[in-house]
């Protein structure tokens, strides 16, 4: 929609508006806020096209989707006509009166939510709705009787249309409540329709293999998957045959059970992507499919779309084939046992081949690193009990297993993209602006990392990584760079992904849990199908522009899931001191926990002057379960080890 609405300041022909847009030109040209000329739609003078952002106060900003405004416009609450937060509007130009532009909503053209998330509270004699998204209050259709009728800390789901209540999702002090609310607050659902839970029934729960005679038969090959102990969904597995120096690398044939524009497809597409809680995940795909009929399960006929890789005695790639098989993986490992073969070398029988990969993919991620950069990150990690009370929270960094499977699946990824030439999806990583890399050399100044600018920006980033090493402040500075990058995002055309150093790159090798990757798997089986490959790419940049949305959004689900629960926790450590350190100091002072549990996030009040990575001890003050926010004060700076 944002390109199209972008469009209108250009004109846009008739004939080229999809019927997706036809509806909305209708109500865009009854309201004069575009008009024709010659064949062609034109945005007319004194309307913009933005997203509403909306202060605590209830007074909304315009993000102009018109680059050529410098900055937000200011639109009063009572000009918002119903807009609610990360909206897309229509609005007009208001007269400037005062020194900043302001303008009124027209027209909400897509609402970011259809419903929001409001738990009741008591203002005088009556119940209202505060919002859990914007903290704002709102009346609610409901009589005053009905609503006092319900315990004060109902959450309930509200018609962002009318303020009518949907649903009573729970009360505020159920812990089991904050699930609902972080996949509710996203428009999430961890349900399907009946028709979707049908249409994956209808697949079965195993594979007859005399089905597909057309298809290459790999089952007396020792396939093995590497995953997370807790995975119930496996997407790929992999063999190295030692003898002819090959990489076989089977992903999960997902299209073969999903087809385009089916009811499950089309659940699949709004969702873009599964979501992982500590203790439970919430699949893009029903569970018959993501983890039964498509998942890689040991010692079960699976159907795959695979890459044979051949390397060459320097380790070059040779050849690279992609077919479709079937494979029965004939073990199921997890990273901790695979970590603990590769340190301790046991006879593995015939799955000794991962110790050959392993030496063969470690010389490859050396060679890619010499154009690529290499993170040292680490991942939160959540424990809960049965009760969803939080037991335990710690930092997980990548070992050898995940690098061995990651560096498998970029071989893949990379041989994937190649093979689609012009428009397709891609999976793009763009150059770092020199304003946020200038901002950076500054924060790493404060930290006694003094580094010059260098247009060439791969070797600044190995300088400052060097210097990061020596101070043994690696995976610190190492998020400090990743933050000041541009987020990695989908499109429809090739741009190159410069973290890996790739000029080509795509998704492939997760289609039971990226849509992204569903849609590269069909449009490779539909290359030399002109007629079906076109029909896959209708609408395929605003598809990719909405994965990258989606994308985001699942992380911010599973980000508010773990805020609420140290909220929670926090709530029951008032007054209690933790060490911490200084996680962002522009604007709210913020430190991230790292003691007994790590990783929460805590504002620190009436702080503003501290370094970044500044060690400190904090005694917490107060925690806001309904918000998920923690409050804090330093109790003394420590020094640094």
């Amino acid at each position: 929609m944002k390109e199209f609405l972008r469009n209108l300041a250009f004109g846009v022909r008739a004939d080229e508006i999809s019927s997706d847009f036809k509806q909305l030109l209708r109500e865009l040209f009854e309201s004069k806020i575009i008009s024709e000329h010659k064949g062609k739609f034109y945005l007319n003078n004194g309307f913009v096209f933005g997203k509403i952002d909306i202060s605590s106060k209830g007074t909304g900003f315009l993000r102009p989707f018109d680059e050529s405004f410098e900055r937000d416009l200011l639109v009063e609450a009572r000009d918002l006509k119903g807009a609610n937060y990360a909206d897309i509007v229509a609005c007009k130009l208001m007269p400037i009166k005062k020194r900043r532009p302001s303008a009124k909503v027209i027209l909400v053209l897509a609402r970011a939510n259809a419903t929001s998330i409001v738990i009741t509270k008591r203002y005088g004699d009556a119940v209202l709705g505060m919002n859990l998204k914007t903290a704002l209050t709102t009346p609610l259709k409901a009589s005053q009787k009905s609503l006092k009728a319900l315990p004060i800390g109902s959450v309930l789901k509200i018609d962002n249309k009318d303020n009518a209540i949907i649903e009573v999702l729970g009360h505020i002090d159920d812990e089991s409540i904050d699930e609902k609310i972080s996949l509710a607050l996203f428009n999430k659902n961890d349900e399907f329709s009946a028709l979707c839970y049908d249409e994956a029934s209808a697949n079965g729960d195993f594979v007859d293999a005399s089905m597909y005679p057309q298809k290459v038969d790999l089952r007396d090959k020792a396939f093995c998957t590497i995953d997370p102990v807790d995975a119930k969904d496996f997407d790929d597995a992999i063999f190295y045959d030692k003898a002819q120096n090959t990489l076989f690398v089977a992903i999960a044939d997902v299209s073969e059970y999903v087809f385009a524009f089916s009811a499950t497809d089309k659940e699949a597409r709004n969702r873009g992507f599964s979501i992982y809680f500590p203790h439970k995940a919430v699949p893009m795909l029903p569970r018959n499919l993501s983890e039964n009929i498509c998942s890689l399960k040991p010692n079960e006929d699976r159907l795959a779309f695979c890459f044979k890789i051949s390397f060459d005695e320097s380790g070059e790639v040779r050849s690279e084939e992609l077919f479709e098989a079937i494979i029965n993986s004939k073990r199921r490992f997890n990273y901790d046992e695979v970590d603990s073969l590769l340190e301790k070398k046991p006879n593995l029988g015939h799955f000794s081949w991962l110790y050959e990969l392993f030496a063969l993919m470690q010389k490859q991620r050396k060679r890619r690193l010499k154009n690529a950069f290499e993170f040292r990150t680490s991942e939160l990690k959540m424990s809960l009990d049965e009760r969803q009370h939080l037991i335990s929270s710690r930092y997980e960094s990548d070992t050898p297993s995940h690098q061995l499977v990651e560096d498998c699946m970029l071989f893949a990824n990379k041989a994937a993209a190649r093979l689609i030439e012009g428009v397709g999806v891609f999976r793009n990583h763009g150059v770092a602006e020199n304003k946020k890399i200038l901002k950076l050399l500054q924060e790493l100044s404060a930290l006694g990392i003094d580094t010059k600018f260098k247009p060439n920006l791969a070797e600044l980033i190995r300088d400052i990584q060097a210097l990061a090493d020596e101070m043994d402040i690696r995976s610190e500075v190492d998020k400090l760079i990743i933050k000041a990058q541009k987020k990695a995002e989908y499109a429809s055309e090739n741009a190159g992904h410069f973290g890996l150093g790739f000029d080509r790159y795509s998704h492939f090798t997760s289609p039971i849990r990226r849509y992204s990757d569903l849609i590269l798997h069909r449009l490779l089986k539909a290359r030399n199908d002109e007629k079906a490959y076109n029909y896959l790419l209708l609408n395929i940049k605003s598809t990719c522009e909405s994965l990258s949305t989606l994308e985001r959004e699942a992380d911010k689900v599973a980000w508010d899931f773990m805020d609420r629960k140290f909220a929670r926790w926090a709530k029951t450590q008032i007054g209690r001191k933790f060490k911490a350190y200084i996680s962002e100091n522009t604007g709210v002072c913020l430190a991230k926990l790292d003691d007994e549990i790590k990783g929460a996030e805590v504002i620190l009040i009436g702080e503003n002057s501290l370094n970044l990575l500044q060690k400190i001890e904090l005694i917490i003050t107060d925690a806001d379960i309904i918000m998920a926010k923690i409050f804090g004060k330093i109790s003394q700076k420590l020094e640094s080890k």
